[in-house]
């Protein structure tokens, strides 16, 4: 599966990931996994698939069910020099390992005046998806870490450079993957040498109207109601995070300078969470807006297992084009 330089292939996420993975572990012997059913059983949705055969038990690390302890275990080998990636399977569970990767992981530079580093790789899946299981984010409550990267990619060929990157990178990286994302679409993804960078943003769709800021799965919903909204004249720009800590400020602060007008879309809950500080960031600016900002994530509640309830709490493309002619005072445009 892994990629040259020139050759190109068409992957879903998670082989994009892993062929990024793959590629790093040949490319440098320091970086192993660490983790629960890596081994055999390949993670959970095969997100390990073939790596213990080809590195052997040495590399791939089989911890017991103790999310901390491998936590903690990826920490320690980080600060002696390795570059390991600390599989936790969903990010429902990442509240469990707050300590080590907050107190330890993200904080270490900052207590060491910088002479501390640890490069490690925190790597989690979750959000709403086709296995109705496991949707909770997270996400905000890492971004309000300092010293930690929070990565969420939208696409096969982001994720592949966006891991190589996270790999590489000095300091601990917290990569969450959509599990809708996971299997569902394929794209030609770049090939050893092609890096995502860390920290910033990318314009999914240029457009002139109104400017949508969001990130993981929530970017492919944008995109479909911009599709939409293009039949009755108005064009969304959406801009696709990748990096939601830290914020690409300048990326965004640009847009809204171009459209004049901003909606911020998440799967997460919308208090406390990466909508309203962008707005606040936005705001505080001083861009000259032509309508309030509007923000479009779940409500204060736990994410229900239920199809029914899921689906009428996370934002859809509908509400989406419904917030972009409120934006550009077309409502009266809606079908």
């Amino acid at each position: 599966m892994s990629s040259s330089t020139t050759t190109r292939q068409a992957l879903t996420m998670r082989e994009a990931i892993l062929d990024g993975m793959r590629e790093e572990m040949r490319r440098d012997e320091s970086v192993l996994l660490i983790g629960q059913d890596l081994r055999a059983f390949e993670g959970p949705l095969k997100s390990t698939e073939g790596l213990w055969e080809e590195f052997g038990d040495a590399r791939v690390v089989e911890t017991p069910i103790c999310e901390s302890s491998a936590t903690s275990m990826g920490v320690g080998a980080a600060v002696v020099g390795m570059r390991p990636i600390v599989e936790i399977m969903f990010s429902d569970l990442m509240p469990i390992v707050a300590t080590p990767v907050i107190q330890l992981a993200a904080n270490l530079r900052f207590m060491t005046a910088g002479v501390g580093r640890v490069p490690m790789v925190i790597r989690t899946r979750g959000g709403d998806g086709p296995y109705r299981a496991h949707p909770q984010n997270y996400e905000a409550l890492f971004t309000h870490s300092p010293g930690l990267t929070v990565v969420v990619p939208s696409n096969a060929r982001d994720a592949k450079g966006l891991i190589k990157s996270a790999i590489r990178f000095e300091d601990p990286v917290l990569f969450i993957e959509n599990i809708f994302l996971y299997n569902a679409y394929r794209m030609e993804v770049g090939g050893e040498d092609e890096l995502v960078p860390l920290g910033r943003a990318a314009i999914a769709r240029e457009g002139r109207d109104a400017t949508v800021v969001t990130y993981g799965r929530s970017v492919r919903t944008a995109q479909t109601a911009a599709q939409q909204l293009a039949r009755e004249g108005i064009e969304l720009e959406v801009l696709d995070l990748r990096t939601v800590a830290p914020l690409d400020d300048e990326a965004i602060l640009a847009s809204v300078a171009r459209t004049r007008r901003l909606i911020v879309v998440h799967e997460a809950w919308a208090t406390g969470g990466i909508g309203a500080e962008v707005i606040s960031r936005v705001t505080r600016s001083g861009a000259a807006l032509e309508h309030p900002p509007i923000l479009l994530g779940a409500p204060d509640v736990p994410v229900p297992w239920a199809e029914p309830l899921r689906d009428s709490l996370l934002p859809t493309a509908a509400g989406i084009a419904a917030a972009a002619r409120q934006a550009v005072g077309a409502e009266a445009a809606a079908p």
